[in-house]
């Protein structure tokens, strides 16, 4: 295999040749102006998150990890609290909780989807619980009206960060909860060219503190009626996210039918069965931030395509209540098995638009060399 080029698990570089045009034209738009920060560029990408997904209101902000503390900052979250989520996500959704010095509380996941499972929700319910944070991970939604019917009116904070563009029953994620919380990761569906997030909501009380909140909780100037952040957004990374939007619903339709093709190569292998394919459940379409496959003696099957030059990930390998910094919340190693089993079975698959049909027989035929 010496004489193959590498299959990334991701190229940032291939989507530069499709925008960059575009970016160039808007990036020396607002070197013009001088305004980096805040400004026309990022009122103007909140309008047009807020009309793509459908809210009120949509807040840019400075990364996904400042929308989720934003959020909770807005509902009041402080010590003594207590804040649902998933084991199994990004270590900021817990992070976040921690550093207002509120408990984490987890719930394990559905196999299935890898989101939190609504029948196990209502169990972690206390009078200390603050908000409810479900992950859309990898790009499909929770079920929102499991969670919504168990909450108990508590509020609820969707963790949007894989999932911009997904809806469930025809809703936008980040239109179903109280706020939704996004990240522009690089790497992300939706990415800048650095950090940047947004906050969304279709409270309007609401969306004026977030709105505030991302600027030291100051209006007007000089005058702070409570302890907020700097949270504000780029206009650079607004303009730059501005081109990419107007494209993204392209790059998604690219990414299902490249999760559509590994279906059937995995299929034509004799695959299907001895690794588990994503599963895209009812009334949740599916934008493939990751294409998450459950695969049996993962590490080695890693090992092997690394070798074949075949780019591949694990994200999570290990699962938050088995993290260090959160032994003290006094979870052990069993209390959530499915995260827990999860974390030693999935492998994300190189799925971003432009990945040509070729190189998905060549990530195929790797797994299918391994197995055989």
């Amino acid at each position: 295999m010496s004489d193959l080029k590498p299959v990334p698990l991701f190229d940032l570089t291939r989507q530069w040749d499709d925008v960059q045009q575009d970016v160039r034209a808007a990036i020396e738009k607002v070197l013009a102006t001088q305004q980096f920060i805040l400004g026309p560029e990022v009122a103007g990408l909140e309008q047009e998150c807020a009309a793509y997904l459908g809210v009120k209101r949509a807040i840019a902000v400075s990364s996904g990890t400042d929308a989720l503390l934003g959020a909770l900052m807005a509902l009041g979250v402080g010590p003594g609290d207590e804040v649902i989520t998933s084991p199994f996500t990004f270590f900021a959704t817990a992070g976040v909780i921690s550093r207002l010095h509120a408990r984490p509380v987890f719930v394990d996941i559905d196999p299935r989807d890898y989101n939190i499972d609504p029948h196990r929700l209502a169990a972690a319910i206390t009078p200390r619980t603050k908000a409810i944070i479900p992950v859309h991970l990898y790009g499909q939604a929770a079920d929102m009206d499991a969670i919504g019917a168990v909450s108990g009116g508590v509020p609820i904070v969707e963790d949007c960060c894989q999932s911009i563009g997904a809806r469930y029953k025809g809703v936008a994620t980040g239109a179903l909860g109280a706020i939704g919380c996004f990240s522009f990761f690089p790497t992300k569906n939706l990415g800048a060219f650095g950090d940047g997030g947004l906050l969304t909501t279709n409270d309007e009380k609401l969306a004026e503190k977030l709105f505030d909140m991302r600027m030291h909780g100051m209006r007007p100037k000089y005058v702070h009626r409570f302890v907020g952040g700097n949270f504000r957004c780029d206009a650079m990374q607004a303009a730059i996210l501005r081109v990419k939007l107007a494209r993204l619903d392209g790059w998604i339709a690219r990414r299902r039918e490249g999760a559509a093709h590994y279906r059937r190569l995995f299929a034509a292998a004799g695959l299907i069965g001895t690794v588990t394919v994503p599963e895209e459940l009812p009334d949740r379409d599916h934008t493939y931030h990751q294409y998450v496959i459950r695969a049996p003696r993962r590490d080695a099957l890693r090992e092997h395509m690394a070798k074949e030059k075949v780019g591949a990930e694990i994200y999570y390998p290990i699962a938050l209540h088995q993290q260090e910094c959160f032994a003290d919340l006094g979870y052990t190693t069993g209390d959530f098995p499915e995260s827990e089993r999860a974390t030693a079975e999935v492998l994300a698959l190189p799925i971003f638009p432009e990945l040509r049909a070729d190189e998905r027989e060549r990530v195929a035929a790797a797994i299918a060399g391994f197995y055989a």
